[in-house]
Parts: structure tokens; C-alpha cells; sequence
């Protein structure tokens, strides 16, 4: 794997690549994130009241408390903030210019808004005909359910049946997403989208229309048992963990009160019986009828689980993981959020990179995927609120008595 790189001074693969991040939470924007960690430029166009309202989600009841704004710090890094207020025309006027010299342009403000906003494809694509235009909703541009607001909670998570097939078991509550839960791995959907679009126009000379939406991202994720229900297949009862029809897809508490999950696949629950007994030191089972055959295994699964419960309590998490690693048996620790933050693996395998300058976190979340003999850049601290608005508008060419009126009208932060 490539090390990142000094953004401010060695060029990315996408360099010169102009991206205007008209949108607001988490998907879009993101997208526009991921394009930047390989050298984009973008520029975020925030409403002039409040900006984009991911600034603020961090200090919101109910979230983790820091004086820290971790969400903003995540996924406004690298960009630049115009402050622009599309409702007035003089506003349009400034995006239609921006759109003219862009060649990405992503939004996911709502459908029938956007034409009042000057922001719909057509208005755009007719200045500037090399333009893609990424388009992200909650549930589609089509169907009578188009243009309903939506967030990953409820199209991503809960409509997809996500939110009810990871429940425990048939007893247990439906589970809550975490913020950014669907909406990160959704803007992988419209980043791909995009990066398909700039390889048509290398082609043919020409931009276009692109999207994606939250419900086609969940039903995505869960495609496997969505399929499952497409082919009529019954889904057989989820029993509580201690009546699992396996015990070695399961998790077991270990003595220092942390849950290592075992999720051996069907190959190595037909030959690793033995190594996994020697692992636990009870070679004994090795030749317990009970337990000796797969189909054994299952049928007194509930036996097996109520011995490995007592034997996994009889040592720390992190040697029980260490044993069956190096077993080649499959299992992972179960980490808090104190524990994935020191994961030493994150670090090395480049999950978490540094992010100098920003204000309380010395690292941060990179963008999932890498590319030999291309490096990102070191990720800049996420921009203040119409931090760049002079920048951006002079390198349009607009006469410093033009940019003080349209601040002086409100038309500009």
C-alpha cells in the first residue's frame, strides 16, 4: 500500500478534477470526501444560514460527548466552504458559474426544490455539457414514494429489513443504526457512479446524469436474504444464543468480561474439530461422540454452547483470539469504541491515517480503498463556514466590489 501524501504539495490522481458538494448530512457529501482523498478539489456551497447542518449533529443530545466536532472533522476534510444563498437569483447566478467550470457536481437537496434553487440538471448541463451530475436521494427519482425525505435510520436501515434481520433473536428488540451507518457505504455507491461517468466522458467527450439512493444502497447491503425472499424462501427462527443452532457461529464471554465472536465457516467446522479442541485445551472432546461430526455438533448444539460458555471464561479475550488466530480458526474480539480507537491494526493497515491541524483528533477515518502507485493526500482540516467564499469567487474572475455587494446583500456568508 501506498503512504499518503502532502496534499498541498504533490498532486493526486484525481488532480484538477473540480467537485462542487452541493448537499447536506452524510452520503453525498461523503462521496465528494472520498474523491477528495485522491487529490479533487472541492468546493462545499453551504447555505449562508447555519451551513450544511452535519456541522452541528456532534453537539446534539444523545451523541458522544467531546468539545471536539468529530463529525464535521470526518467528513469535511479537504474541502473548501463557499457560503452562497441560493434563494436569491444573484445566488443562482454564482452557482451557475461555479457549475459552468466544474466537472462534478453532487447534490442531494431535494428533487422538486431544485429547479427554484437553479440547481437541476438540465439548468446546468446546459452551460456546461462535459458537467456529471450526481444525484442522491432517500428512495429514488421514480415511484410514488420519489422526493420522500428520508435518512439512513428509515430508507437505508429499516426499510431494507436490515433493522429487523439483525436483531439477536426473535425476542429481541429491533436495533438502531449508528449515525452514518448506511449513508457511508452509500457514498461508495455514488463515488463509483461518478468515477464510471468521468471514464464514459473520457470516451465520448460528453458528462451526464448519475445517482443513487438510500433505499437501493440498503436493499444492497442486505441483497443476500433480500433474495432469499424473492425466491419464497422461509426464514427459519432466530432462538437466543444460548439455543443457536451451531456453537461455533456464536460469541461467548471471556473472562475479562469482553465477547469474542466464532464464526468458523462451513469447511472449517468439517476438518478443524480437532485443532480447535487442542486450542481450548480440552482434547478430550476431540472423541466425544457428542461433538465429533458436524451433524453431532448440531444436534447437541445446545451442550456444546453451555461448555465452550464455561470454557471461555476461564481466560482473557485477547489470548482466547490469539489461539485461535494462530490456529487459522476464524473469530474476532468484540470491540467498544475505546477499543477500536486503539486497534493496532487500523493503524497499519492504513483504516485510520493522520490528520495533522485538526483541532483534537490526530487521526482520522480514511476512505476504504486503495489504489497501487497512487497515494492520498495527508486529509486538511475541514473548513470553516464560508472560510473560502472571497477564494473561491475571485478565482471567478468576480472584482472585489462585486464580492463585497453580494455580501452586503446577504448573497454570500
Amino acid at each position: 500500500m501506498t503512504e499518503a501524501i502532502d496534499g498541498a504539495t504533490t498532486p493526486g490522481l484525481l488532480a484538477g478534477l473540480k467537485v462542487l458538494d452541493v448537499a447536506t448530512y452524510v452520503a453525498a457529501p461523503a462521496a465528494a470526501t472520498v474523491l477528495s482523498d485522491f487529490g479533487a478539489e472541492v468546493i462545499k456551497v453551504e447555505p449562508t444560514t447555519g451551513g450544511d447542518p452535519w456541522r452541528s449533529i456532534a453537539a446534539r443530545p444523545g451523541m458522544p460527548e467531546t468539545p471536539h466536532n468529530f463529525a464535521w472533522t470526518l467528513d469535511g476534510r479537504n474541502k473548501r466552504s463557499i457560503a452562497l444563498d441560493l434563494k436569491q437569483l444573484e445566488g443562482r447566478r454564482v452557482i451557475r458559474r461555479l457549475a459552468e467550470a466544474a466537472d462534478v457536481f453532487i447534490t442531494n437537496l431535494p428533487l422538486r426544490a431544485r429547479p427554484t434553487l437553479g440547481i437541476a440538471y438540465e439548468q446546468l448541463a446546459s452551460g456546461n455539457d462535459r458537467l456529471i451530475y450526481a444525484s442522491f436521494t432517500a428512495y429514488g427519482e421514480s415511484g410514488m414514494e420519489a422526493g420522500t425525505p428520508g435518512f439512513d435510520t428509515t430508507a437505508w436501515w429499516a426499510r431494507s429489513g436490515l433493522m429487523d434481520r439483525v436483531r439477536a433473536d426473535d425476542e429481541s428488540l429491533p436495533a438502531w443504526s449508528v449515525p452514518g451507518m448506511g449513508d457511508h457505504p452509500s457514498a461508495m455507491a455514488i463515488a463509483a457512479a461518478i468515477l464510471m461517468a468521468l471514464y464514459r466522458r473520457e470516451r465520448t467527450g460528453k458528462g451526464g446524469y448519475v445517482g443513487s439512493s438510500l433505499i437501493a444502497n440498503g436493499a444492497w447491503a442486505n441483497a443476500v436474504y433480500i433474495q432469499a425472499a424473492l425466491c419464497g424462501a422461509r426464514f427459519p427462527e432466530r432462538p437466543v444464543r444460548s439455543r443457536a443452532i451451531t456453537a461455533l457461529r456464536n460469541y461467548y464471554r471471556c473472562a475479562d468480561g469482553r465477547w469474542l465472536v466464532l464464526s468458523l465457516s462451513a469447511a472449517q467446522q468439517a476438518t478443524a474439530w480437532p485443532g480447535f479442541a487442542r486450542c481450548l485445551d480440552r482434547p478430550d472432546l476431540i472423541d466425544d461422540p457428542r461433538f465429533a461430526t458436524p451433524a453431532a455438533r448440531r444436534e447437541h448444539a445446545q451442550t456444546l454452547i453451555a461448555l465452550l460458555d464455561a470454557v471461555f471464561r476461564a481466560r482473557e479475550s485477547v489470548d482466547w483470539y490469539r489461539r485461535l488466530a494462530d490456529a487459522g480458526l476464524t473469530a474476532a474480539l468484540i470491540s467498544d469504541m475505546s477499543e477500536v480507537v486503539r486497534d493496532e491494526q487500523m493503524r497499519e493497515s492504513g483504516a485510520f491515517v493522520p490528520m495533522p491541524g485538526a483541532g483534537g483528533a490526530e487521526l482520522t477515518v480514511s476512505s476504504p480503498f486503495w489504489l497501487g502507485g497512487e497515494a492520498k493526500r495527508t486529509p486538511q482540516p475541514a473548513p470553516a463556514l464560508g472560510e473560502h467564499t472571497d477564494e473561491i469567487l475571485r478565482a471567478l474572475d468576480f472584482p472585489e466590489a462585486e464580492i463585497a455587494r453580494l455580501r452586503a446583500k446577504g448573497v454570500i456568508l
